[in-house]
C-alpha cells in the first residue's frame, strides 16, 4: 500500500506539473500590471522556478517528515483545514447513499434472483440498465427540475438553510444529492447480486439442501445468500471509492461543499496541495477498502480461513 501510495503521488505531482497555467501566470491573467521582475520572486517563493522532480521532492519531504499538508492559494487557510470540512460533508453524502444503495439493491437483487425471468425481473434488469446509463448530470437536473422546481418540495441546492441550525434542516438539503449518488450504485450492485446468487443457487449443495428437506427461507438466506456475497463484497468495498469521485459532478449540480466539488475547485485553480491531497485521498481509500475486502472474505467464508492457516 505504501508503495502503491508513493507511485501514485509521484504520477498525480507530474501530471498537475504538467497542466497548463500556473498560480504565477494566473496572477498574471488577473493583474496585468505585474512587472517582471515580481513574477521571478514569485516563482521563486512558489518553487516554480525549480525542475519538477526536486519540487516533488520537497513536497515528499513537507509532508512525510513534518505533517504539513501545505497551504491553500485559493482559500487562504492550511489544506488540512479545508479537507477536514469537505470531506465530513462528503462522508455524510457518502454515508446515506451507500446505505440507501444496499438497502435497496440486496433485496432486489436477491428477490430477482429467486424470480428468475419473471415480469419482476425483467423490470429490474430494464430499470438497472436505464440507472447505469443515465447520466448524473442529466438526472440531476431533472431531479431538481421535478423536485424542486416544480413540486417545491425540496432545496434545489446548499447544506442548510441560513439562520437555522437543525440536523433535520441538513437532511432536507440531502435527500436529493443521495437519491441522484444512488442510482448508479443500485443499479449496477443489484445486477451484481443477482448474478452471484443465481450461480449459487445452481450449486449441487443448494440441491443437496432442498433434497433433504431444507426450508427455503433457510436455503435462501443461510445457504445461498452467504456464499453469493464473497464476490459481491468485492464490488460493494471497490464501489465505496467511487462514490467520492461520483460525488463530484453530484455535489457540482447541487452545491454540496464536499471533496469532490473541492477536487474540481482545486484543479482548475491550479491549487495544487489541495489537488494533490484530495487525489492521494481517493487512492488511499481505495487501497483500505480493498484490503478491508479481503479481511471480509475470511469472515463471511470460514473456509478461507482454515486455509490460510494451513498455509
Amino acid at each position: 500500500m505504501v508503495i502503491v501510495l508513493f507511485l501514485l503521488s509521484l504520477g498525480t505531482y507530474y501530471l498537475l506539473g504538467l497542466m497548463p497555467g500556473d498560480p504565477v501566470e494566473l496572477l498574471i491573467t488577473s493583474n496585468p500590471k505585474v512587472k517582471p521582475e515580481d513574477i521571478q520572486r514569485l516563482k521563486k517563493v512558489y518553487g516554480l522556478d525549480q525542475p519538477i522532480y526536486i519540487r516533488y521532492f520537497k513536497w515528499l519531504k513537507q509532508v512525510t517528515l513534518k505533517g504539513d499538508l501545505g497551504f491553500s492559494r485559493t482559500y487562504k487557510k492550511p489544506t488540512s483545514e479545508i479537507l477536514k470540512i469537505r470531506i465530513w460533508n462528503t462522508l455524510k453524502l457518502m454515508t446515506l447513499s451507500f446505505l440507501l444503495s444496499l438497502i435497496i439493491a440486496i433485496p432486489i437483487g436477491v428477490y430477482s434472483a429467486i424470480k428468475q425471468y419473471s415480469t419482476f425481473d425483467y423490470f429490474v434488469n430494464l430499470m438497472a440498465f436505464l440507472g447505469i446509463s443515465v447520466p448524473t448530470f442529466w438526472s440531476g437536473i431533472l431531479v431538481i427540475l421535478f423536485f424542486s422546481v416544480r413540486l417545491q418540495w425540496f432545496p434545489a441546492g446548499g447544506m442548510f438553510t441560513v439562520g437555522i441550525d437543525s440536523w433535520l434542516d441538513q437532511l432536507k438539503y440531502l435527500i436529493l444529492p443521495t437519491v441522484v449518488l444512488s442510482i448508479e450504485s443500485i443499479s449496477g450492485w443489484s445486477r451484481y447480486i443477482r448474478s452471484s446468487m443465481l450461480e449459487v443457487l445452481h450449486e449441487d449443495y443448494i440441491r443437496t439442501a432442498r433434497a433433504k428437506g431444507v426450508s427455503e427461507e433457510k436455503i435462501i438466506f443461510y445457504h445461498a445468500f452467504r456464499n453469493a456475497l464473497i464476490p459481491t463484497v468485492t464490488i460493494l468495498a471497490l464501489s465505496i471509492p467511487g462514490l467520492f469521485s461520483g460525488a463530484l459532478i453530484t455535489e457540482t449540480i447541487f452545491a454540496w461543499p464536499g471533496m469532490g466539488r473541492l477536487l474540481y475547485d482545486s484543479v482548475m485553480g491550479s491549487d495544487y496541495y489541495v489537488a494533490m491531497l484530495c487525489f492521494l485521498s481517493l487512492g488511499f481509500l481505495t487501497l483500505l477498502f480493498n484490503f478491508l475486502a479481503d479481511i471480509l472474505y475470511a469472515v463471511i467464508d470460514p473456509r478461507i480461513r482454515v486455509l490460510k492457516e494451513s498455509t
